[in-house]
């Protein structure tokens, strides 16, 4: 399936149906009077979200929602039928924002969550309701509420517990890879990952859910690269896993690099917890790692982890330090750091 997180679409609600103009016609009822019944009310643009979705898709070969319009009102007070609402199903983490993108209208953040965009119009009065004592016969009724209408921008930004963030290159991919079920596509170039990855972490019997997205170089929020656009994926990620590459000419300003870029983005990254990792140690002796780490410590003022998503070593290490960042699930029975199951790694 592709993927596609930005798609435009145009939503229109129902028109109220216009009221009757009828007078009650009967044997032995001289002066039947007005009985025109009022018209239905138009459907409503409602969205929903749904499970099992995590893609816009599906509104690259559908971008026209058109809610049913009222019917019309008929002789004997009868109202007319309203017109069925149209309910556009959207995966959880969709944005609907105004046609210039500076509007958010709508924000989905759990499954199962309506929130109506255009309500249908009203339908019109019949000449019934214009009878007075004065207007004993009226010919006045009302066309019916007309809809709303507009173009919309649709955005999906996934929901994750963790986002990974880096350089191309950092083995980002390798290590969702290893600790998840994804089978993201690695390779020896940059920009290997051209979409977000989404897979789920089982460790400490919890899980939780960590994203993927291309890596990021220096001007990536001005365009460079990729540039910065998938970023609103991990905007509501609740910590950031930084790996940096150890085979990186200088490590400090690798590090440096994405964290300018996670600031000149917004939305409060740079703000995040994150931890740090030096990956790809396999490649390098135990003397030059415990080197580069101080190097990057120094830089950042952050604990650093050496870590192999290939060979596994730091694994455990790293995904203790993500669960520390997440809040707990009920009734879960905190982790002892100093015990059996702790991991550590230290130059042999």
């Amino acid at each position: 399936m592709h993927f596609l997180d930005q798609a435009k679409i145009f939503v229109r609600s129902g028109a109220g149906g216009p009221g009757a103009v009828s007078f009650r016609r009967e044997k032995f009822i001289e002066y039947g009077g007005p009985d025109g019944g009022n018209g239905g009310k138009g459907g409503d643009i409602v969205f929903e979200a749904v499970a099992g979705l995590n893609t816009l898709i599906d509104f690259r070969y559908t971008q026209h929602f058109r809610a049913a319009r009222g019917s019309g009102g008929s002789g004997s007070n009868r109202t007319g039928a309203g017109g069925d609402d149209l309910v556009v199903k959207v995966p959880v983490g969709t944005q609907v924002l105004s046609e210039d993108k500076e509007d958010i209208l709508l924000d989905f953040t759990r499954v199962g969550q309506r929130e109506t965009l255009f309500r249908g119009g009203d339908g019109g009065r019949g000449n019934a309701s214009y009878k007075t004592s004065t207007n004993r016969a009226p010919y006045q009724h009302g066309e019916g509420w007309p809809n709303a209408e507009a173009w919309v921008w649709l955005r999906l930004k996934l929901l994750a517990d963790a986002g990974l963030v880096g350089l191309p290159n950092a083995g980002k991919s390798t290590f969702i890879n290893a600790v998840t079920n994804a089978q993201a596509k690695v390779g020896a170039y940059a920009f290997t990952t051209t979409r977000p990855q989404l897979g789920v972490v089982r460790h400490r019997q919890r899980e939780f859910v960590v994203a993927d997205i291309p890596g990021l170089i220096e001007g990536a929020a001005e365009g460079a690269g990729i540039g910065d656009r998938f970023l609103g994926h991990i905007e509501r990620c609740r910590v950031l896993l930084h790996l940096v590459d150890a085979q990186d000419a200088d490590v400090a300003e690798s590090w440096r690099v994405v964290r300018d870029e996670l600031a000149a983005y917004g939305a409060g990254l740079d703000d995040k917890p994150y931890v740090l990792a030096l990956n790809k140690i396999d490649t390098l002796d135990d003397e030059l790692v415990a080197a580069l780490s101080a190097e990057l410590e120094e830089a950042s003022g952050q604990p650093v982890i050496p870590l192999s998503g290939a060979s596994g070593t730091g694994l455990d290490w790293t995904l203790d330090r993500l669960l520390d960042a997440l809040p707990p699930e009920p009734g879960a029975v905190p982790a002892d750091d100093e015990g059996e199951d702790a991991v550590e790694w230290s130059p042999v």
